[in-house]
């Protein structure tokens, strides 16, 4: 790890020194990297990246026995964090200490969705990462686990759509809609499932909501959220027509909203 990762830092060097590279680089940090390695690497690059593969010691063990989670993974995530807190940016490239992310193997050690965002939610509220990325698991001949059946790529697909949910949309670890057994609804995405469980009965009223109530609502994203709040601020909004023209989708948002004070009328939302 400490040979490759010298290697990746020349490269680096070369590239912004010798050859006047000025744009993006993602360097990644090798399991076990020193933290003189991570600081130098965060002076040369835009993004760094460290490969938890697996949210805990125990999953990780299953995943890649020769790899310790805490000492070689999840400690060089937090010195990136405690120089970015500690240290001024100036001395990172153009000034700017780089961003930094993550990829978990979804499926590859049993693990549950409620693991996998519970590490989620963790790096993104203590060590601020930018963003979790999710590699849907699949086998390989003449590994360890090439008996071990693929990930559904839907899975793969609601743990985005959950991250993103704690990421931007205020959402705690406690509202995602888990199961008993810490899996995400399969069928239907994590933020119409809190909607149907906590809305239907209450729908919000589009003229006087905050922003972090709006963002709750199925069909209003982060762009539509701006625009409802610019748009009401001219006019009460009374009508799906009046929403559609403000590009939010509508019929997905009408059962758990109130237009000045009505229901609207809508055909139900099945998807």
């Amino acid at each position: 790890g400490l040979r490759t990762q010298d290697r990746l830092l020349d490269t680096a060097e070369i590239l912004r020194h010798k050859l006047g590279f000025r744009g993006y680089l993602h360097l990644k940090i090798m399991p076990g990297a020193e933290r003189a390695q991570v600081e130098r690497a965060m002076q040369l690059a835009n993004r760094v990246s460290i490969n938890l593969e697996a949210p805990n010691d125990r999953r990780l063990a299953i995943l890649a026995p020769h790899k310790q989670f805490t000492a070689e993974l999840l400690e060089p995530l937090k010195w990136v964090e405690q120089i970015r807190r500690t240290q001024p940016a100036y001395k990172g490239w153009n000034g700017r200490w780089p961003s930094s992310v993550t990829q978990f193997v979804a499926g590859g050690s049993g693990e549950s969705d409620l693991e996998l965002l519970t590490a989620t939610d963790y790096l993104y509220r203590r060590l601020h990462l930018k963003r979790a990325y999710y590699s849907a698991f699949n086998p390989i001949e003449d590994t360890p686990l090439e008996d071990q059946a693929p990930t559904p790529p839907i899975r793969e697909h609601r743990l985005y759509q959950a991250s993103f949910l704690l990421r931007d949309y205020g959402f705690s670890l406690e509202d995602l809609p888990f199961d008993p057994s810490g899996q995400l609804p399969i069928q239907t995405d994590p933020k119409l499932a809190w909607a149907r469980q906590n809305m239907t009965e209450a729908p919000v009223e589009i003229n006087r909501a905050d922003r972090q109530t709006l963002l709750r609502v199925p069909g209003i994203g982060l762009k539509g959220v701006d625009v409802i709040l610019q748009a009401r601020r001219q006019n009460k909004i009374r009508d799906l027509a009046s929403l559609k023209k403000l590009g939010i989708l509508a019929e997905r948002a009408s059962p758990y909203l109130l237009l000045d004070g009505r229901q609207p009328d809508y055909q139900p939302y099945l998807f």
